[in-house]
């Protein structure tokens, strides 16, 4: 049965978050698709839920859309993972199969090393100007394959142009997505604006994991993003994984 990602900005939203039965927390600044929280942030946010009586929801975070130096992306996943997160997701954005595949391999040594029981998810993005170079379809079971990560994740990058995935790829190419990680034994996980009329549609695919912010939120001023984490939208979502069960 798949499993519903909810991003939080800190502990109080991760507790409402749990309370609506959310499998993961997702510690982030919603200003942008992969925004990077504070180390401290995600300490207080296990630290919360640990103490509320969630220590069975693991907790994941990002080190940003782009990685423009490679030494610099891989003390950012060192230290999330380090400060509490136990799914680390890597933006890949701009970078080719090769480039992604070098920093993959960077990034997961050095995670490994230091906490080999966590997990890598490297993340692309299929806004025109980044599939032009990597085409999250055909080249992410690729990448996956070649740097023996956990996962994929394919999120959108512009989160202000009204597009959410379904605009670029049908459910039909992403079930088919899901179906290639899933043959070489790895997760899929799937982001970019999804409304809860979607998730009914993307559980059909088997995805692994869907990830949501603006769903699980109450508008201000029609910006979902940054609304307030609701418990009974979290419940509502969650009831999208039973019907399709």
């Amino acid at each position: 049965m798949g499993r519903l990602l909810v991003s939080v900005r800190g502990p109080k939203e991760a507790l409402v978050a749990a309370r609506g039965g959310a499998h993961i927390a997702d510690v982030e600044f919603p200003g942008s698709a992969l925004g990077t929280p504070y180390p401290l942030n995600i300490k207080a946010v296990r630290d919360k839920l640990d103490s509320n009586g969630f220590k069975q929801i693991p907790i994941s975070t990002n080190i940003g859309e782009k990685q423009p130096v490679l030494s610099t992306a891989c003390q950012a996943a060192l230290g999330v993972a380090t400060a509490g997160s136990d799914f680390i997701k890597c933006g890949m954005a701009g970078l080719s199969l090769e480039r992604s595949t070098y920093l993959g391999r960077s990034l997961m040594r050095t995670i490994k090393e230091w906490h080999p029981e966590k997990k890598m998810y490297p993340a692309v993005f299929p806004d025109e100007e980044y599939m032009s170079v990597f085409n999250p379809l055909i080249d992410g079971p690729m990448l996956v394959e070649k740097i023996n990560c956990d996962g994929l994740l394919i999120d959108t990058y512009n989160k202000n142009i009204g597009k959410s995935l379904l605009d670029y790829f049908t459910v039909k190419k992403l079930k088919q997505l899901v179906d290639d990680l899933h043959s070489l034994g790895k997760e899929a996980w799937l982001a970019g604006s999804i409304t809860i009329e979607q998730m009914l549609k993307l559980w059909e695919t088997g995805v692994d994991v869907v990830c949501v912010r603006g769903a699980a939120c109450e508008s201000i001023d029609e910006e979902l993003r940054f609304g307030k984490i609701r418990t009974e939208l979290v419940l509502e979502l969650i009831e999208t994984i039973k019907y399709n069960s």
